[in-house]
């Protein structure tokens, strides 16, 4: 379970006292565990509200409908990764590139692997709900300024549009073949993940060979 409450635009209000942070996080903790099980479609804001044992007036509070919970916990996905990326950053200083690519890409597997939600709630939602859509967007600008960012202080010598460009195309190759290696078996999983690394790193060698 996640204790950090996600701040969202969806939302009513913002808790601000730590019975009101539980509260949402479990309202958001229980809406994903439905939301894997039963499907966006069929779980509603008072099943929400029964499963979290609180009153749906409470829920109301935060959240004024199931758009706002999912726009919650869309955010939520978006902090953990980050936080996920963040803790690799002091140990790529030491790395090659190709280490450096690798690790990214086990650790984007891995948030996949760890958080089944996120890909059961934006295949489900896919075009219902843009505003999943532009938290997902945002999140991968994020992504990509700080790839672009990494790649100029490690490797200076381009402008500044090409280290945005070469950084779209990795952050966008990584993501899309991740997002379709889940819904395969795992041994064809395994290997596309393999040859996600080989295509990445050969196309920042054409760039930087090592």
């Amino acid at each position: 379970m996640v204790n950090k409450t996600i701040k969202s635009p969806g939302m009513r209000r913002q808790p601000k006292q730590a019975r009101s942070r539980e509260r949402v996080n479990k309202i958001l903790d229980v809406a994903e565990e439905m939301f894997i099980a039963e499907g966006c479609n069929a779980v509603t804001t008072n099943a929400i509200a029964a499963q979290a044992e609180i009153p749906i007036g409470s829920l109301y509070q935060f959240f004024p409908d199931k758009a706002a919970i999912l726009q919650a916990l869309a955010a939520r996905y978006t902090t953990l990764l980050n936080q996920k990326f963040l803790a690799i950053g002091p140990a790529v200083e030491s790395q090659s590139l190709s280490d450096v690519l690798a690790l990214v890409i086990d650790t984007n597997d891995q948030f996949f692997a760890d958080y089944p939600g996120y890909q059961a709630i934006y295949i489900q939602t896919q075009g219902t709900v843009p505003e999943l859509a532009a938290i997902e967007e945002a999140a991968d600008v994020e992504l990509i300024d700080a790839t672009a960012d990494f790649l100029a202080q490690r490797s200076p010598g381009l402008d500044a549009d090409h280290y945005q460009v070469i950084a779209m195309v990795i952050v966008k190759s990584i993501g899309t073949l991740l997002w379709l290696s889940r819904s395969h078996n795992p041994a064809f999983r395994e290997r596309l993940v393999d040859e996600t690394k080989r295509l990445v790193q050969a196309y920042a060698h054409s760039y930087w060979p090592e």
